[in-house]
């Protein structure tokens, strides 16, 4: 008994010796500090993959130039050069970010003379350490108005003024696996004022996957789609669906596609996509974004 209690004191003793090197208040501080949060980056390189928006928002104190473009339908044929010749849809947008969370920007498409306007909002964001974190959510709102003039049998379609709105709201979830895969789910609702057709639906539902293979440094494939929930019966319109090629070039990222959506903004994808892959109507398309970083040398992280 007694050389049992004799070894305790000598470690105790050792132990005294150990703690009595360190300051308390250093141990007391190492016990409180917790490990910095770490943040993922480019789970997708821009805030739209085709068509549809990403969990991306732009970095700080950023301004991004946008062009879209889309030729006609492939099944036009060669006199047509299969869609190159004409029929095309453009759109130029700029989107702005002055923190790190929120981002807006105003747009105006060809197609049914559009003007546009959204928020999207980084509500949370994946991080590879020290939060524990595991997904990107951003949401999204945006507005829609068309200026178009269309008479039917002498009548102004749009006689009135909010009968020319369209909304759309999503909530988009996404995540990095790795550092050449990303995967997203986008839930949608699209309400339309005054709808094409008396047999449309003024509101659709929309659930969308978004996916990114980066393949070589500056390369990735992508692919997106959007099931419409709420399918009419007779069903004249189809699924948004395209599969792109992204390339990075310094401040510029150019993507190239294949897609059968002929409309550039959420009520006209989502809702009004009326050719389909079955029998190529798909057309040819690209979007390229030049982001211009507005912060000084002091603002710079």
């Amino acid at each position: 008994m007694t050389k049992i209690v004799i070894s305790f004191f000598f470690i105790f003793l050792q132990f005294g010796d150990i703690f009595s090197q360190d300051n308390p208040d250093d141990l007391l501080k190492m016990m409180e500090e917790k490990p910095k949060k770490e943040f993922t980056t480019a789970s997708f390189k821009a805030t739209r993959l085709i068509n549809f928006h990403t969990v991306e928002v732009l970095s700080k104190r950023s301004l991004d130039f946008r062009i879209s473009h889309r030729f006609g339908d492939f099944n036009t044929g060669a006199y047509n050069s299969w869609g190159i010749d004409g029929g095309a849809n453009i759109r130029l947008a700029l989107e702005y970010c002055h923190g790190s969370r929120l981002m807006f920007g105003v747009g105006r498409t060809s197609g049914k003379k559009i003007a546009d306007g959204f928020l999207k909002y980084r509500l949370l964001k994946q991080t590879t350490k020290g939060g524990g974190m595991p997904i990107s959510v951003t949401l999204f709102t945006s507005i829609y108005h068309t200026f178009q003039h269309v008479q039917i049998n002498g009548v102004n379609k749009f006689s009135n003024p909010t009968d020319r709105l369209s909304y759309c709201n999503q909530i988009m979830i996404g995540r990095k696996f790795n550092s050449r895969f990303s995967f997203q789910l986008t839930g949608a609702m699209v309400h339309v004022n005054l709808v094409e057709k008396i047999t449309d639906k003024n509101d659709c539902f929309v659930v969308g996957a978004v996916t990114r293979y980066k393949f070589a440094k500056r390369q990735a494939i992508t692919v997106e789609y959007g099931y419409r929930l709420n399918k009419y019966s007779r069903d004249t319109y189809y699924d948004s669906f395209g599969i792109g090629y992204d390339l990075e070039t310094g401040g510029h990222v150019f993507q190239m596609h294949l897609t059968n959506s002929f409309g550039l903004t959420e009520d006209q994808f989502y809702m009004y996509t009326n050719t389909s892959w079955d029998n190529w109507g798909i057309r040819l398309g690209f979007n390229i974004s030049r982001v211009f970083s507005l912060q000084g040398k002091k603002y710079q992280d």
